[in-house]
């Protein structure tokens, strides 16, 4: 009885340590799941329920996660707690410039693979999504919160 008890408590040890040492790519696959969550609805309201154009509805989508994204980026996945108006405008400048290239990398992908080729569009933003989380992981990690932990 003893022997399991140990055991449990041994492997609760190490799930706590392994979540600690990827803390920042748990947080951000939550944040990015959630981010992605915005864009995708925000997607489906607008092209669904307003009738609004594809692209257009993507560009609203954008912006309302790229705002959610901020957030939740520089405050619990990349732990920037700076709020200084200098550092704060610093973060958000190349967050955006950041978030403007994975959008343009968005609407190829979508122009490519639901113009182009005819795949649906609903599908196409879900890989779209997943190789945009990847590009701007690397981009906040290396680029943008990089120095004001």
């Amino acid at each position: 009885m003893c022997y399991n008890v140990i055991e449990e408590g041994d492997r609760l040890d190490k799930i706590k340590n392994l979540f600690i040492k990827y803390k920042e790519i748990i947080n951000y696959g939550i944040f990015g799941v959630l981010t992605t969550l915005v864009n995708y609805v925000s997607y489906i309201l607008f092209t669904r329920l307003f009738g609004v154009d594809i692209f257009i509805s993507n560009l609203i989508a954008w912006l309302l996660s790229v705002i959610f994204a901020f957030v939740t980026n520089k405050l619990i996945v990349f732990n920037s707690k700076d709020l200084s108006i200098k550092i704060v405008a610093k973060e958000g400048f190349k967050f955006m410039m950041a978030r403007v290239f994975s959008l343009l990398l968005d609407m190829l992908i979508l122009y490519v693979m639901a113009d182009v080729m005819g795949i649906n569009d609903l599908i196409v933003k879900i890989i779209s999504n997943v190789i945009v989380i990847i590009v701007n992981y690397v981009l906040s990690k290396f680029i943008i919160f990089k120095d004001n932990k």
